[in-house]
């Protein structure tokens, strides 16, 4: 599933933050309902863990 910030996160978990390129550049717990945060770096997405 692929999220972006400021979407609401589905559940309670560990997001991969995924680069324009498909490499994993980190992650991000987060809660349930909790908006997802900017990423570092521009092109990026969120995907669950």
């Amino acid at each position: 599933m692929r999220l972006n910030c400021g979407d609401t996160a589905p559940r309670t978990a560990n997001y991969k933050i995924v680069s324009a390129e498909g490499d994993v550049v980190g992650n991000v717990y987060m809660n349930e309902g909790d908006t997802l945060p900017p990423t570092d770096v521009s092109g990026c997405h969120y995907e669950l863990d």
